[in-house]
């Protein structure tokens, strides 16, 4: 079966020794700019929980990457050797019938299968999972790890090569215009374990757009083609897990907060790069304006109790093209991550399963708080 999932849901199952057989493998999920807790009346934030998750689990994985290693030694450079190339990899049609050995940069993929046996190539305009950036043909690399009966490569492997070989690989299709905090990821697939049994090994490397456990979402035309802004339309929740934000969801499901704008940065800022200050001085007056228009009221926000964050841009993901921001509306907990809300913010909600209770009114010539620039990422 073909497991869908992120580098470190990837690096935590080899590390284990399960799911070897995944064929595709993503890139980790980025960080983006969140309000850290050192910074004065900022909690730890979303990002900052999803960070602390991640390194207690790449522990485990740098521990088992210096076992194999010390365990295991190196070979001499005397004693690298090659087997035969045999003019290019062989088209066995094990894996996905003739859509994956035939794939080449500029072709998309999709398929509907959990282990791909449907893929099939699509024209790029349409609905489709997969980008092809470039293909790495394992036969031609040196000694006898990729050679003729040798084992299947585990996940950490697959992971080690998208990382050597498709990343560079994405950043020359798309001309250096590859967003790394966008909403693509780079992606590879390999040839499965029927497929390597069989003969294959090439890998494809690609572009793919992935929710929080791997699993890719469609995509329509070609990247290169499009902003690569990771926003999500206005009225779409976020869900929640362990107080951290998932994927889209229903309002009427628990979410961590809602979309209630999405600003586009490129209008305002004509002249090149805008620095944070000045984004967040744009930001704080169009998502404000922004949330008293979708709630209805300017003392909506306060009486649910709720928070008004934005997004920004680096100056990495500005250089890519990348130009619109969302503001959304959530609640951020005291302890770092967010309450669950339950049901769209402009009408009734629950938050943590209880109606909100309106704060009391603020005293004469005392202002409300400013809203948090990143706090939802």
């Amino acid at each position: 079966m073909m497991d869908e999932m992120s580098d470190e849901h990837a690096n935590e199952r080899d590390a284990s020794g399960r799911d070897d057989d995944a064929r595709l493998d993503t890139e980790a999920t980025r960080d983006s700019g969140t309000p850290s807790a050192d910074k004065p009346g900022h909690h730890l934030s979303a990002t900052m929980t999803r960070r602390a998750l991640v390194a207690i689990a790449l522990g485990a994985v740098i521990a088992a990457i210096a076992t194999a290693v010390f365990s295991g030694g190196f070979k001499s450079e005397n004693d690298l050797s090659t087997h035969a190339n045999t003019g290019g990899p062989m088209s066995t049609g094990a894996v996905s019938g003739s859509a994956f050995s035939t794939a080449h940069a500029g072709d998309c993929l999709t398929w509907t299968e959990d282990d791909a046996s449907d893929l099939e190539k699509v024209d790029c305009s349409s609905e489709h999972l997969f980008e092809v950036a470039s293909e790495v043909d394992l036969s031609n690399f040196p000694g006898t790890e990729f050679g003729p009966g040798s084992k299947f490569p585990g996940v950490l492997r697959f992971s080690q090569l998208r990382d050597e070989h498709c990343t560079p690989a994405v950043n020359e299709y798309l001309g250096a215009k590859f967003d790394p905090n966008g909403k693509f990821s780079v992606g590879l697939i390999n040839p499965g374990v029927a497929g390597w049994a069989a003969g294959e090994r090439t890998l494809r490397c690609g572009l793919q757009y992935s929710g929080t456990t791997g699993k890719p979402q469609s995509i329509y035309g070609t990247v290169a083609g499009q902003d690569q802004s990771k926003t999500w339309d206005a009225g779409t929740c976020i869900g929640i897990n362990q107080n951290v934000p998932t994927d889209p969801v229903a309002c009427t499901d628990p979410h961590a907060f809602e979309v209630i704008s999405v600003v586009d940065l490129g209008a305002k800022f004509t002249g090149g790069f805008p620095d944070i200050p000045d984004q967040d001085k744009y930001l704080e007056e169009t998502c404000t304006q922004a949330s008293n228009e979708f709630l209805g009221s300017p003392d909506a926000l306060r009486n649910k109790t709720l928070t008004l964050f934005w997004d920004n841009i680096d100056l990495t993901s500005w250089l890519a093209g990348s130009r619109k921001v969302t503001c959304s509306v959530g609640k951020e907990l005291d302890t770092g991550g967010f309450a669950s809300i339950v049901n769209s913010a402009k009408g009734d909600i629950l938050i943590n399963g209880a109606p909100p209770i309106p704060p009391p009114p603020v005293p004469e010539g005392r202002s409300l708080p400013v809203p948090l620039p990143g706090a939802g990422n």
